[in-house]
């Protein structure tokens, strides 16, 4: 007879709760009982444990009667990684492993009925939640142990089996066991190959100077950018070359994205950590859940989240589904997205640069501006189609360009500028830095960030120029969101050129940028130098 606590953790979103895991084992009717508001997963941990415990050549308190209390009893818990848990506590209650042994240490792992571990879904994200809670031993399937020490100051100890878990706690040396299969996942290889995006440079772009800019703008504040435009006008190889004008990740960024991949299980094998910004691309016919997130049981994160910190290209906009379109509301204005199923409420990151691609008609052939208009839509289909970007949706969008197929003459111009991602990137990478200087300790990064009232109080513009934004903000050009994605813009503009505080041609740039006027010659120039 005894009782044991071992901790592991469950999880709610991207966010972490440390579980309790108490075990007593006492005289009375022998049974195994197990509450705290367990999932089936985790009910039919008993009979795992149970098997895994007796082939692992340890007791099972088979004549005693065994109580599991998942704490707190009011959480829902999900997901067979509270395996180890539950079996080290049951050793310690029966007496196999001391009760002291289980303190300040976190198991995470699922258990086969030989013993053995398995890798286990969202091992960073419940280390990260142990290091908040101040737990800084881990102890997780050995593929991933390379994941969980991504976390500053943890301890972890990555294991094959329950015996070499048990022998670790009895400070013992470690038995042989068979190496653990990592998680199946990562990206399929396809007929372009997986690094697709690193082989595109802006330099194959030819003209299109003004959409170049505005790409660049986008990528220095972390704004979002609707391209417009007929087919084959370039829409589609602008946004593929935004990746390439992206630095790094710094490790604040690296590790919540990687929390979001180890939490869908899509970590690409043998590598522990994100280090590129990604760039997701789901095709229009995808559903609600895999954009947004959700799923039966357990919440997963969906593309939006899964572009944390990078770009979501959404080609064809309007054929997404309606409810998805109006869906992208919170994560476009907050940054986040929240997922509500049953009495589960999960709250995802989502601060990706949206990039939306739209044809002017369902047929992509109409060209307003040009004598040789092949459309055959009729008006009212050309409506219909636009309308399916509500007013709201396009509010909350930055920047807005319309693409025009290459000219002969553009193509043949010998003066043309041609740069590089890696010239475009070394710019980028230095607004950046600006930015970052400007917001330390605040917890933002980007301009694109910056909530509008803080911006108009601690980096308002100019009086002489806010008047201009306001004049538009009055006369209806301009909503009183639309003022602060200028705002943001101008500053985004100002780091670009190296500017201390955004000025009357900032502010001229920006407002081009927000209504879709043609830039100035000049505007771009003064940022390519």
């Amino acid at each position: 007879m005894g009782f044991a606590t071992a901790h592991t953790v469950t999880l709610q979103g991207a966010s972490g709760h440390v579980i309790d895991v108490q075990v007593d084992v006492t005289q009375g009717v022998v049974k195994t009982a197990m509450v705290g508001r367990p999932d089936a997963s985790i009910s039919e941990a008993r009979d795992r444990c149970r098997a895994a415990v007796i082939n692992s050549r340890f007791e099972w308190p088979s004549t005693r009667r065994v109580t599991i209390l998942l704490s707190p009893a009011d959480l829902p818990k999900r997901g067979p990684h509270f395996d180890l848990a539950i079996a080290v506590a049951t050793l310690a209650a029966s007496g196999t492993i001391k009760p002291a042994a289980l303190d300040g240490i976190v198991f995470v792992g699922e258990l086969t009925l030989d013993g053995r571990l398995r890798a286990v879904p969202g091992v960073l994200p419940m280390a990260m939640a142990a290091a908040a809670r101040g737990i800084t031993r881990v102890v997780v399937p050995e593929p991933q142990a390379d994941e969980a020490t991504m976390v500053p100051g943890t301890t972890v100890h990555g294991a094959r089996s329950l015996t070499q878990v048990v022998a670790l706690l009895r400070k013992e040396e470690l038995p042989a066991a068979p190496p653990v299969a990592p998680l199946a996942g990562g990206p399929v290889l396809t007929w372009r190959g997986e690094d697709r995006m690193e082989q595109v440079d802006l330099s194959d772009v030819m003209g299109m100077a003004d959409a170049k800019y505005a790409l660049e703008v986008a990528a220095a504040g972390g704004h979002h950018v609707m391209l417009t435009g007929p087919k084959g006008a370039g829409k589609t190889t602008l946004a593929e070359r935004l990746p390439g004008l992206l630095p790094d990740l710094t490790l604040e960024e690296a590790l919540e994205l990687s929390a979001i991949y180890s939490l869908a299980g899509c970590l690409p094998p043998g590598q522990a950590v994100m280090t590129r910004p990604p760039f997701r691309a789901p095709h229009h016919s995808a559903t609600r859940t895999s954009v947004l997130g959700g799923g039966s049981g357990r919440v997963h994160p969906g593309e939006v989240s899964r572009a944390h910190t990078g770009a979501l290209f959404l080609d064809e906009f309007p054929l997404f589904q309606a409810d998805i379109i109006e869906g992208l509301r919170e994560p476009l204005e907050s940054g986040e997205v929240t997922i509500a199923r049953g009495d589960e409420i999960a709250t995802f990151p989502a601060r990706a640069m949206f990039v939306l691609a739209c044809n002017p008609c369902p047929c992509g052939e109409y060209h307003p501006t040009n004598r040789d208009n092949r459309c055959e839509c009729l008006e009212v289909r050309r409506r219909e189609y636009r309308r399916k970007i509500s007013g709201p949706i396009a509010d909350r969008i930055d920047i807005t360009r319309h693409v025009e197929p290459l000219t002969r003459r553009e193509r043949d111009d010998p003066l043309a500028r041609q740069e590089s991602s890696e010239t475009v990137r070394a710019r980028v990478t230095a607004a950046r830095e600006r930015q970052a200087r400007r917001f330390v300790g605040t917890g933002w990064r980007l301009n694109s960030a910056v909530p509008g009232p803080v911006l108009r109080d601690r980096w308002p513009l100019p009086h002489e120029v806010d008047r201009v934004v306001d004049d538009r903000v009055y006369d209806g050009t301009l909503t009183r969101r639309g003022a602060t994605r200028v705002h943001r813009l101008a500053w985004t503009v100002a780091d670009l050129r190296g500017v201390d505080v955004p000025g009357a041609p900032e502010v001229d740039t920006a407002l081009r940028l927000r209504s879709g006027e043609p830039l100035m010659l000049g505007a771009i120039e003064a940022v390519a130098g």
